[in-house]
């Protein structure tokens, strides 16, 4: 594998960072294909001198997309947005780039491509961004039959702007909100309060290194044409998962259960801000349990062990720990 060439386009993400890097540590020449060359260039000691390179490439355009992926032996693509700004929309990025992409793969007459989509990526789900994932992956089907495509949950990491978000909140206000659609009701079977219902959304987030990890392992011939949803050992709600980032960041916060409806009058005014926390479309994903589809590939078929979300919280979360707050409460 030593010498062979590798084009990865979003490689400066959250997610590319780790996959650049494991490049690098198995001999690829990595060429880490960016909108912001200068902003990439932390990326080059992750290997030897010149073995990995920043280029600009711009996905609405067929000849820089092109130049990207000429000469390369695989290309793999991790270019995503969670929510829409100017140009940067769904349609552009998750749909016509992604199908650019493939298409210039084709013609190059690279070996393997491999394409980061979503868990839950639905043609019909009423969340633009989960049709526009969906959309994507048929287009890079069309254009490259044998792409491996990646579809993972909420990825968690140092640099995750899931655990990371609630901690962060938990920093500067004194209540975290979950969002349920089967709570407030005033007793379940066993006589007790059920405010929280089945405690919101269910997840299952899985540690980035292990993304990476199967998105290099998937570049293998022999996992052509594969789909594989990556997901971690343990399912949580959205209320666990605001408990443990609460738990770990050694903040004491009111937890409150509030219905989806406060949800979305929430994002409409929060989606205005230049980084939205919340917008309506995220609202209506939030509807969706994010989990697996029964019998689907994952980790285990990549021949990787799922991280606990337990061993690496506490790694970077601590950071925003308050020495004297150990405790959440709940409404």
């Amino acid at each position: 594998m030593a010498g062979r060439l590798a084009t990865v386009f979003g490689g400066s993400g959250f997610i590319g960072r780790h996959v650049v890097q494991r490049l690098a540590a198995q001999g690829w020449r990595v060429r880490v294909a960016v909108r912001d060359t200068e902003a990439a260039r932390f990326l080059m000691p992750r290997g030897d001198v010149g073995q990995v390179v920043p280029v600009f490439a711009d996905l609405t355009k067929d000849f820089s997309v092109q130049a990207a992926v000429a000469g390369a032996d695989l290309v793999i693509n991790l270019v995503g947005i969670l929510y829409e700004s100017g140009k940067q929309t769904f349609q552009a990025l998750h749909v016509e780039g992604a199908a650019r992409i493939a298409n210039a793969a084709k013609a190059a007459g690279v070996g393997a491509l491999v394409h980061l989509s979503a868990l839950g990526a639905d043609a019909q789900s009423p969340a633009a961004y989960a049709r526009s994932k969906a959309a994507g992956e048929v287009a890079v089907r069309a254009a490259f039959p044998g792409a491996t495509i990646i579809k993972p949950s909420v990825v968690f990491g140092p640099e995750d702007d899931f655990f990371n978000r609630f901690a962060a909140l938990s920093s500067y206000t004194p209540i975290l909100p979950v969002y349920v659609a089967d709570g407030f009701s005033l007793s379940g079977a066993s006589g007790q309060s059920r405010l929280f219902g089945s405690g919101g959304t269910k997840f299952q987030p899985v540690f980035v290194s292990d993304v990476a990890d199967a998105i290099v392992a998937a570049a293998d011939p022999a996992q052509s044409g594969k789909v594989f949803e990556l997901v971690g050992p343990t399912v949580y709600s959205m209320r666990q998962v605001i408990q443990m980032a609460m738990k770990y960041a050694g903040r004491c916060r009111l937890v409150v259960p509030m219905p989806l409806s406060f949800a979305k009058w929430h994002a409409a005014f929060l989606q205005y801000l230049p980084k939205p926390p919340l917008t309506p479309d995220q609202v209506k994903m939030l509807a969706v349990d994010n989990l697996p589809s029964a019998g689907s590939l994952g980790l285990a078929d990549l021949g990787i062990k799922p991280t606990a979300a337990e061993v690496i919280l506490p790694t970077y979360l601590s950071r925003f720990k308050n020495p004297f707050v150990h405790l959440t409460r709940e409404a």
